[in-house]
């Protein structure tokens, strides 16, 4: 296989397109955030801590911080997307930091001074579909090719 066919394939690999997408919806989120409107009480926005009352969609808990981590995130997915090996890192140990938000959210008093990020309890249930769906990507769509490749 030539260099152009081989850096064709690499580019085209299903777990690089699966991190973009997900990188570009913490991009999104971390811009919806923002925009008073999709974000319900704006003015009751904080920059971290649970005394933030603004809610993203009307359901998500949210902070400038919050917001900020969003689209931090999102940009180290894009970065990290360039590369088969850097995309299956972002969804697997991505998976994994959100599994851990949701553990962190359950152990926490969602009224205490720990709540720094902030969570609700729409948080912690979308944290544990991003950790699991995150992980379970990552680990199919990287088999998917490399099974490929073996009978090949």
């Amino acid at each position: 296989m030539s260099s152009t066919n081989m850096n064709s394939a690499v580019q085209q690999h299903p777990v690089r397109k699966a991190a973009m997408a997900v990188a570009a919806v913490f991009l999104l989120v971390g811009v919806l955030g923002f925009i008073p409107g999709v974000t319900t009480e704006y003015d009751g926005m904080t920059f971290a801590g649970h005394e933030s009352t603004a809610m993203l969609l009307s359901i998500f808990n949210v902070s400038i911080l919050h917001n900020i981590v969003h689209l931090l995130f999102g940009a180290v997915g894009l970065v990290m997307a360039r590369t088969v090996t850097g995309a299956r890192g972002f969804l697997i140990g991505g998976g994994v930091v959100y599994l851990v938000l949701w553990l962190y959210g359950l152990i926490i008093d969602n009224d205490s001074a720990a709540n720094f990020v902030p969570l609700n309890t729409a948080d912690n249930w979308l944290h544990l579909l991003l950790g699991v769906g995150m992980i379970g990507i990552g680990v199919a769509l990287s088999r998917t090719r490399d099974a490929g490749r073996a009978a090949g």
